[in-house]
């Protein structure tokens, strides 16, 4: 499963124009105006500068995981937070063999090829778990969220950003496009892999919404910024941070 995946993944960024060079991905989020994605790298860049911001302000070491990190461009920036440990991790081998290439030089960051469950990163204790432009492609959206939960230290976070989230109504509306897209691409078995969670799914979890991209206000100013921003905390509390 993995393989057939990783694939077809490929296969799509390929012929999206999203493999980029090592030079390129240095520079990530940053791109030139006139590049083809601009606008998307443009939101990227102002929804990791919030989460960065927001992690930094705690001032203290932090183990950061990305769950689908990709090329390791969010992990790199991530780990100039000070005092912070990045590990990222993707099934990806081909993504992550240049995220080594071009950011593993830096003593605080490891990448991890392998699959979330079972195992997965059982052993990595984490602060903060991130999932970036991944979450969609997770089968099951509790079962992946409880296991983060698992990894979590006590106090610890989920962040969840720049993925969509639906209303009910809208799951197949939405379904119907993702496969229509891939099959224009020529590539419509990559559907199977592309998942379309609810907020009410999310909201089992408990989650706090640090981003509304739906409020007036974010209509106004962040007209392009399309995507909700989640933090779900880990409950399990150390006596010491109960009294805080």
């Amino acid at each position: 499963m993995r393989l057939l995946f990783e694939k077809s993944y490929n296969q799509v960024r390929s012929k999206e124009g999203r493999i980029y060079t090592d030079e390129a991905l240095r520079m990530l989020p940053e791109v030139p105006v006139n590049h083809q994605y601009y606008g998307e790298w443009t939101v990227r860049k102002r929804s990791s500068l919030r989460l960065i911001r927001y992690l930094a302000a705690k001032n203290k070491p932090q183990h950061i995981v990305e769950i689908g990190c990709g090329n390791g461009w969010l992990c790199h920036r991530l780990s100039l937070i000070s005092g912070a440990r990045v590990t990222g991790q993707d099934i990806n081998l081909t993504e992550l063999q240049q995220a080594a290439r071009v950011f593993g030089g830096a003593s605080n960051i490891q990448f991890i090829c392998g699959d979330l469950y079972p195992g997965g990163l059982a052993e990595l204790e984490a602060d903060v778990i991130v999932f970036a432009a991944s979450i969609q492609y997770f089968p099951s959206l509790e079962k992946t969220l409880q296991w983060s939960l698992q990894q979590l230290a006590p106090g610890g976070e989920i962040h969840i950003l720049d993925s969509p989230f639906y209303e009910p109504g809208e799951v197949n509306a939405a379904k119907k496009r993702a496969l229509d897209y891939f099959t224009a691409m020529g590539l419509p078995e990559v559907a199977r892999y592309y998942f379309h969670n609810t907020r009410a799914a999310l909201a089992a979890f408990n989650p706090r919404l640090l981003y509304n991209p739906w409020s007036i206000g974010s209509r106004i100013l962040r007209r392009k910024d399309p995507f909700p921003w989640y933090r779900i905390k880990n409950v399990k509390f150390t006596k010491l941070e109960k009294e805080a």
